[in-house]
């Protein structure tokens, strides 16, 4: 497994000035990612270095926003303000996941803007609906990945995570540094954010300058 892509969630009204906001921070241009129709959510992304990538998402009115676990996670995070959703790791055998959680993955699809489409599998949401330092798992079932739309000059090189780290741990099933491509986890204890898990920050390094995105 590696590190796929992180995500950050916007209000629909402020996703606009979000995508900006972040785009101009790294030096990067965010491209309309399209909708994602079963989940009832929609994206703006922005290709980085090392096959990675970073989604800015928001919910939209449809039916799907609520009953699934994404749109539901996306929604509320929404409506605390936004930030931070998660951190997100790709396997080329989402089985292997499938067997080790006992779940079956979901079907997710993308509609871009120009008509083409991406699919991929998903696995987890619900761990990270419930617990948001948790990432999700995706299989990618396109060739087309979302790193390659655009140039990428920014790379991560640290998550800061308010959390258990053992805890990620068993959930990985692995070692955190095996998923993490140049790129580190700093901890940070849950009472100094608020008592909450999840991502407080990520450090893109852009032309050899550090920026918190937070």
């Amino acid at each position: 497994m590696r590190l796929d892509h992180i995500s950050y969630v916007a209000s629909h009204d402020q996703i606009s000035d979000v995508v900006n906001r972040i785009g101009s921070q790294i030096g990067t241009a965010f491209i309309d990612g399209g909708i994602h129709p079963k989940f009832g959510t929609r994206n703006f992304t922005a290709p980085l270095l090392n096959n990675q990538y970073i989604e800015v998402v928001c919910p939209l009115d449809h039916p799907a926003t609520d009953s699934t676990p994404f749109g539901r996670a996306v929604k509320k995070k929404a409506e605390e303000g936004g930030g931070w959703l998660t951190w997100v790791l790709a396997t080329e055998d989402i089985k292997k996941v499938e067997s080790r959680l006992g779940r079956t993955s979901v079907d997710g699809n993308r509609r871009r803007p120009d008509g083409s489409e991406l699919g991929w599998k998903q696995i987890g949401v619900l761990a990270t609906l419930e617990d948001s330092q948790l990432p999700f798992f995706i299989q990618w079932l396109t060739k087309e990945h979302p790193s390659t739309d655009g140039k990428a000059t920014a790379k991560i090189s640290k998550i800061e995570i308010a959390g258990d780290e053992s805890k990620i741990q068993d959930w990985l099933d692995s070692d955190i540094s095996k998923s993490l491509v140049d790129a580190e986890i700093a901890w940070v204890d849950v009472s100094e954010n608020n008592d909450q898990t999840g991502i407080v920050a990520v450090e893109l390094t852009v032309n050899g300058n550090k920026i918190r995105l937070d």
